[in-house]
């Protein structure tokens, strides 16, 4: 069963760079709010049964808030639009309790993160972490213009000598060079480990240059899809807990033919982001189209991820 949702109130909302802002939650009566870790997200319910999730950017010793930044994309599905225009100071929003998908390595010697635009947002939180723990980390930070990346002051001030860690890197002040990211991984330690969140091109260009690391030393979050949702149906879905079967339809995934029968599933992205809609497969073959699950986790066909993945098999028994 999912979590109870949490109303809280938007305190403040600060301009950070171009298109992103910061947005601070508290609770409406002043009590303190679940616990989280750093590279945490929550979940924002919007108007019209939008929900998407963001990175918690604060430091996770604090109870009193959360801390998101949202970059208002015009490319995107409408979240970021929705949030940016009508979220206002002093508004109530239902909000998930915090959940980690990304979490980090306290005790790794070194560690080494990747951030590209609005992915340095959990990457901070790590960061703020790392500090306290007194462990050694480098910080990769890309975006198209320092006008357009948030939170550099923030990173700056961290400490006096803080800028040996910082490395910063401005599409406009390249003079027509590239992000040399297979570069950062071949000069980082074999036993560091290291951090990407960014665009879909940075990731999968992350995941190529660290492809013969050990993958427990890797981590990455995706933001959106990579690829496109399994809708060609064709199969049939039967859920063990309540008897009932299912058939997915061309055009449909297996979240969309749930919905449509009444059935109550939990989701938050629709995009095999977040791991919201993860349930277990008792018997089947997946086609698995997330982000979240390992290789190694898709390979063993235990879960699947109901908003994006389809079958290749005629039929899917699933625990529902």
């Amino acid at each position: 069963m999912a979590e109870p949702l949490l109303e809280l109130r938007v305190k403040r909302i600060s301009y950070e760079a171009e298109s992103i802002n910061s947005y601070e939650l508290v609770s409406p009566t002043g009590s303190d709010l679940a616990a989280f870790t750093a590279g945490s997200h929550i979940d924002l319910h919007l108007s019209g049964g939008m929900i998407r999730s963001y990175s918690l950017v604060n430091d996770q010793r604090e109870r009193h808030r959360y801390l998101i930044a949202v970059n208002k994309d015009a490319k995107g599905r409408g979240g970021s639009r929705l949030v940016h225009d009508t979220l206002r100071v002093g508004d109530i929003i239902a909000v998930s309790p915090p959940r980690n998908n990304f979490a980090l390595h306290e005790d790794a010697e070194l560690t080494v993160l990747v951030a590209g635009g609005i992915g340095i947002t959990p990457l901070l939180s790590m960061i703020r972490r790392l500090e306290t723990l007194g462990r050694a980390w480098k910080l990769f930070y890309a975006a198209r213009t320092q006008a357009a990346a948030a939170f550099i002051d923030e990173l700056s001030a961290l400490r006096p000598n803080v800028h040996a860690n910082l490395h910063l890197d401005f599409d406009d002040q390249r003079s027509g060079g590239v992000f040399d990211l297979a570069g950062i991984v071949n000069n980082t330690p074999a036993h560091a480990h290291l951090y990407c969140c960014g665009p879909v091109p940075m990731l999968a260009a992350f995941e190529a240059a660290t492809a013969d690391r050990p993958t427990g030393h890797v981590h990455v979050e995706y933001f959106q899809a990579r690829e496109a949702p399994a809708t060609d149906g064709g199969f049939e879905v039967r859920l063990a807990r309540s008897g009932r079967t299912i058939a997915i339809r061309p055009g449909k995934t297996i979240l969309d033919a749930l919905l449509e029968a009444g059935i109550a599933a939990n989701y938050a992205c629709t995009e095999g982001v977040c791991g919201t809609c993860e349930t277990r497969v008792i018997d089947g073959i997946p086609d698995h189209r997330d982000q979240f699950l390992s290789k190694d986790e898709q390979a063993a066909n235990t879960s699947i991820m109901i908003c994006c993945s389809g079958s290749k098999s005629r039929s899917l028994v699933l625990d529902l």
